[in-house]
């Protein structure tokens, strides 16, 4: 019997009819005259002659094939079964015609089964079992209808042969065991000893049925054993069914019945059991839940897992399974299983629960597998890389961590960066550090470009300088920047020269940096801002940030030290980290990048203990930043430009060099011997008396000062115009007395020479000076009386004056101004003699026009005119005429029509008129005259009682 979509196939005898009766049934339709199932197709079985009982029968899922198999060991298959079924014809005997298939007389077939097709195989085979073997018939597809092929040479008894739940394989039962075969060879073998009178299956399950047998208490079965203790009769035959899960290799029910099993049922999710007395038993699945608490029970937790997946549960549930086994094992001390199975539930056991676990057990070893697990599958967190790095580091287990920082940086890098990173990577660093790992460390901060923690490790962690010096290098311009400001003075006690040349690189390079393949010769670079110096500089340069480079133009030669690391170089460009440079120049199509260069000044407290690399370094940036150098010609060196220059910041930069060199110039020429304090002094002066140098004057006299700096000092002030400081200088030098108090006398007297002829003024200060003591007085009395004449000749000062200066104590004798002041009583007694001439002519003078005007006043005193020649044409006076009281007499012709006036002198009293009225209007203006009196003193007093200021306005004498 087989049934397949409601169809049902039925093999049986009639007593009428000798040979098996073949019956096809419709369940779905029901015959109205009998009221059961209709009747769609019945036919005889035969083969031969001779009728031969069936043994088994096989039905295609698509009821397109029927296979059965005869005690004689005859297989018949009947092909297009369901188009003959359905075909529509009301003949009852109309089936396709069957085809043997397979002969073999002295093995009765006990199996048959169809193979179904699937993906990997679209053909339908049957698998055909007997006594001895079991072998596989091409029932479709490309070589069907041939001979049946051998798979395996066990075969097996009526009823013991089936299809495994997938319908791909065929389930033999022997006595020893249950084999699986397939379409080409034995595969798997399930070991279970004991006789089986049939087999079923279910779903996964094979249900086996014994024939009856009599118990005892010695069987091998516990379910036998078990029976026989609680059994009364110890005469009864038992039959035991037997439910085996294939999958999962174990007994999923065992029982034993007393009244026989004469079939099994198989329907929906339950299983049929109907026994020989017509006692029918149901056995229903328990719920997964239950069988996994029995196998808890148990302890069978492999089960469990593979029961788990056999039945489809999810992954939290699996994962429950695997904690449980793992809390098993970790009762049992079985640390390393524990662990195994604690791995298997990352993802939905919280880490916390196994960690706390291992910690209370001592178990580090298993707690780094975990841990490194657990980063494996980027579940962790910084607290968790912070105790597996711990946990390495506690075990010195270099390898471990090696495998676990490395390893799995590379694997993260080949997944797509160091956003797969499968740990915190600031914790691994900084757990790396403080365990003093710092290769490690290193590493990743080089790995992923953690360039500050890279540097912080190398230097302050490591000490390879070294290291740090050309990964500060391959850094792009602003990251070498600010690591600079942080570490230039630790790398500058450890490599003054090569951290210099970097420093000097940074702050003149206009591209990126360069990799020196010879040491000993530096590259070049650029930067920008600036103000007043050195020492200066070190409490300040830190706050202050520093603004764009700029090259404001050609600027004056610097150092003669900068220009000794002017050599070219072989190099190589450098990129960021971690990228390898290439070696060469760039290619010919190559971008050059240009970079914003720092400000010099962030780098000046750096060196405050390394003065010769800092003038190395400041000598260096003037000349190839801004192309100033310090050299007899002055001529600018020409630069690249920048094109993010900032020219006020820039300036202060320059200024800022320039100040510091003659900071360190003087300060280093007072501490060597003589050969280089005469070098440090030239080049102090050489950068005083140039006019290129941006150097701040206020600045440099205050150096030149504190210094006792001589030279530099007088050379400010003379380049300053304060000569009469100079000239106090000197003054000063020789009141502090020693033996240079000769020569700063001399040094007035120079300095009066040189400055005196434009600067006056200096004159009476040096007077008073040389006439301060009788011993200088005495030394200098030849340049006293010649300062003397050259007052007198240039009129600086008023006999009166010079008396005073030289009479203010008792230093200065008659004798000495004797024939001075002979000379100016002489010439000032000419003088009154001359005035008094001048005087007396003034007086006549002035008479003369007062007796004019008295007579030209008097109407009764007549007014004769004795002139006989026009003053206009020069031609013979004749009538009519007109004579003008200033005896000037004209033809009337000569004149104009209105003329009142003489034409003669008409300008000049036009003149005197102007000049009254500019007075007139200027006698109430006090303020002028005032500001007069106060640049001219008396002079404009008398100036001004000449112009009449002082007489009253008109309005004030016509109202007195």
């Amino acid at each position: 019997m087989a049934e397949r979509k409601g169809i049902l196939v039925t093999l049986g005898e009639e007593d009428l009819v000798r040979q098996p009766l073949l019956k096809v049934w419709d369940l779905n339709i029901s015959d109205k005259k009998t009221g059961g199932p209709l009747l769609l197709r019945s036919t005889k079985v035969q083969v031969g002659n001779r009728p031969h009982p069936v043994t088994t029968l096989a039905l295609s899922s698509t009821l397109s094939y029927l296979a059965i198999g005869l005690g004689d060991g005859t297989v018949i298959l009947y092909r297009h079964l369901d188009q003959s079924i359905f075909s529509g014809t009301s003949n009852l005997t109309t089936l396709p015609k069957p085809r043997v298939i397979h002969e073999s007389p002295s093995e009765p077939i006990t199996g048959l089964g169809f193979r179904e097709p699937d993906e990997e195989n679209s053909n339908i085979y049957l698998f055909i079992v007997t006594t001895n073997r079991v072998l596989c018939y091409q029932v479709s597809g490309r070589g069907s209808g041939g001979t049946p092929t051998l798979v395996d040479e066990v075969g097996c008894a009526l009823g013991c042969a089936t299809m495994d739940w997938h319908a791909k394989n065929m389930l033999v039962a022997r006595d020893e065991a249950v084999y699986v075969c397939g379409v080409e060879s034995r595969g798997a073998s399930y070991a279970y000893e004991g006789q089986k009178l049939s087999v079923h299956t279910h779903r996964n399950y094979l249900v086996m049925v014994s024939p009856p047998f009599s118990p005892s208490a010695s069987a091998a079965s516990a379910t036998v054993r078990n029976f026989v203790t609680r059994s009364t009769d110890a005469n009864a035959e038992i039959t035991k069914v037997t439910v085996l899960d294939l999958e999962n290799k174990f007994v999923a029910f065992s029982s034993t019945f007393t009244d026989g099993v004469r079939e099994i049922f198989l329907a929906s999710d339950e299983v049929y059991l109907l026994s020989n007395v017509g006692k029918l038993t149901c056995l229903e699945e328990k719920p997964t839940s239950t069988k996994l608490s029995m196998l808890y029970a148990k302890s069978q937790f492999l089960l469990a897992l593979n029961l788990a997946k056999t039945q489809g549960l999810d992954s939290s549930s699996v994962a429950d399974i695997h904690r449980q086994y793992g809390d098993h094992l970790y009762n049992k001390a079985d640390y390393d299983g524990a662990t195994q199975q604690y791995v298997k539930t990352i993802g939905h056991v919280q880490p916390s629960y196994v960690i706390r676990k291992l910690l209370d057990a001592q178990r580090i070893h298993n707690l780094a597998t975990y841990l490194q697990e657990l980063h494996a599958l980027g579940l962790a967190n910084s607290d968790h890389t912070t105790l597996l790095l711990n946990t390495y580091t506690k075990l010195k287990d270099v390898a471990r961590l090696d495998s676990f920082i490395k390893t799995e940086s590379k694997r993260s890098s080949a997944d797509g960066g160091s956003d797969e990173l499968p740990f915190d990577l600031d914790t691994a660093i900084r757990v790396c550090r403080q365990a003093g790992y710092f290769e490690h460390a290193s590493y990743l901060a080089k790995k992923y470009e953690r360039h500050e923690d890279y540097l912080q490790i190398q230097i302050e962690d490591a000490g390879n300088y070294k290291d740090a010096l050309l990964y500060l290098r391959r850094m792009g311009t602003e990251a070498t920047e600010s690591n600079l400001a942080r570490y230039g003075r630790a790398m500058l006690a450890s490599l003054p020269e090569e951290t210099t040349q970097l420093l000097i690189d940074v702050c003149t390079s206009l591209t990126p940096l360069t990799i020196e393949t010879d040491e000993r010769s530096p590259p070049s670079r650029q930067p920008s801002t600036g103000g007043p110096s050195y020492l200066s500089y070190l409490a300040l340069s830190r706050d202050r940030g520093a603004p764009p480079a700029v090259a404001p133009g050609p600027a004056p030669p610097v150092a003669d030290r900068a220009s000794q690391h002017d050599s070219s170089h072989e190099s190589r460009t450098a990129t960021p980290p971690p990228a390898t440079p290439t070696h060469g120049q760039p290619p010919p199509h190559a971008r050059i990048t240009t970079v914003k260069r720092p400000s010099p000044r962030i780098y000046f407290p750096h060196f405050i203990d390394h003065k010769e690399k800092f003038m190395q370094f400041l000598e260096s940036v003037a000349l190839k930043r801004w192309g100033q150098r310090l050299d007899e010609t002055g001529v600018p060196v020409v630069v690249e430009s920048d094109p993010f220059v900032d020219a006020q910041a820039e300036k202060a930069d320059q200024i800022a060099v320039w100040n510091t060199l003659l900071e360190l110039y003087l300060s280093s020429s007072s501490s060597l011997d003589s050969s280089e304090k005469e070098a440090f002094i030239d080049k102090a002066l050489q950068l005083l008396k140039s006019e290129h140098i941006p150097c701040d004057p206020t600045h440099a006299l205050i150096l030149c000062s504190t210094q006792n700096f001589t030279p530099g000092l007088v050379l400010l002030w003379e380049k300053l115009g304060m000569y009469e400081d100079v000239v106090r200088f000197w003054m000063d030098k020789y009141a502090e007395g020693g033996s240079d108090s000769t020569d700063a006398s001399s040094e007035v007297i120079r300095c009066l020479d040189h400055y005196g002829p434009d600067h006056p003024h200096l004159y009476p200060l040096v007077l008073r000076f040389l006439t301060s003591s009788p011993d200088l007085l005495s030394r200098h009395t030849a340049d006293v009386t010649k300062m003397l004449e050259h007052i007198d000749a240039e009129n600086i000062m008023p006999p009166l004056n010079v008396v005073q200066v030289l009479s203010r104590n008792g230093v200065a004798s008659v004798g000495l101004v004797k024939q001075w002041l002979v000379s100016r009583i002489r010439e000032a007694k000419d003088e009154i003699e001359t005035d008094k001439a001048l005087t007396e002519s003034y007086r006549t003078e002035s008479q003369t026009k007062l007796k004019q005007v008295e007579e030209l006043s008097d109407p009764d005193h007549p007014r004769v005119f004795h002139v006989t020649q026009c003053s206009a044409c020069k031609g013979q006076l004749d009538l009519p005429s007109v004579h003008f009281m200033c005896n000037h007499s004209y033809h009337q012709r000569c004149l104009g029509d209105h003329d009142t006036e003489c034409p003669n002198c008409a300008r000049s009293h036009g003149i005197v008129r102007e000049i009254r009225r500019n007075n007139e209007r200027l006698a109430d203006q006090h303020d002028v005259f005032l500001s007069e009196v106060k640049e001219g003193g008396f002079t404009a007093v008398a100036a001004g009682f000449g112009r009449g200021i002082m007489n009253l306005s008109r309005a004030e004498a016509l109202a007195g």
